[in-house]
């Protein structure tokens, strides 16, 4: 009888424990549904707090349209500023030269005085050959050549044919004979053609 009697206490225990594991689990299936909608509740703020598609090309699209417009003002500038600078440059494009050419320009107003008052014809051809030289020189500094077109070959590139004279020799044939007017290079380049004269 004591053994019966043990059992029956120790069902109840049992049940207590039973009892006990029941309400534990609801309370964790509680707290589990209670964390669930907490849970659900955080990722979709953090879904709602990561840019849609549509928000991250309408971004990319404003800072396109951004660069675009810096880029066309830093361009609109330079061209500005390029067509300012040519400007300038067209107006002083010659002033090297002219600042080179004016004393020559004084040695002709000197030489203009002297012969008002000189009394021999030599001192006043030696005066205009001098000016002549320094005037050669400084052009030729800056990249000036005369052609030398007497005896050469006739050539279209360099020369300009005023008319055909019958050749004085046959090696002549061809040949430019007699030159009117000078042919001059600006380095290299052909800025006057010589006006030449050719034997036929």
């Amino acid at each position: 009888m004591k053994f019966n009697d043990m059992l029956k206490k120790k069902k109840p225990v049992n049940n207590n424990t039973e009892n006990i594991n029941d309400v534990n689990n609801e309370e964790l299936q509680q707290d589990g549904q209670e964390q669930a909608p907490e849970t659900e509740a955080a990722e979709t703020q953090q879904e709602a707090a990561k840019p849609t598609a549509e928000e991250k090309l309408k971004d990319e699209l404003a800072q396109a349209n951004d660069k675009y417009l810096r880029l066309y003002a830093e361009f609109d500038n330079f061209r500005r500023r390029t067509i300012k600078e040519r400007d300038e440059a067209r107006k002083t494009e010659g002033k090297d030269i002219i600042v080179a050419l004016l004393p020559v320009l004084d040695d002709f107003e000197r030489a203009q005085r002297a012969m008002e008052k000189a009394t021999e014809v030599e001192s006043v051809k030696e005066g205009v050959t001098l000016i002549q030289h320094k005037l050669k020189n400084i052009l030729g500094h800056k990249g000036l050549k005369e052609m030398t077109s007497i005896g050469h070959a006739f050539d279209a590139d360099l020369h300009e044919a005023i008319t055909n004279v019958p050749a004085p020799t046959d090696d002549q044939k061809g040949k430019v004979i007699d030159e009117m007017e000078k042919g001059y290079t600006l380095n290299d380049k052909v800025i006057r053609f010589a006006k030449v004269v050719v034997g036929a």
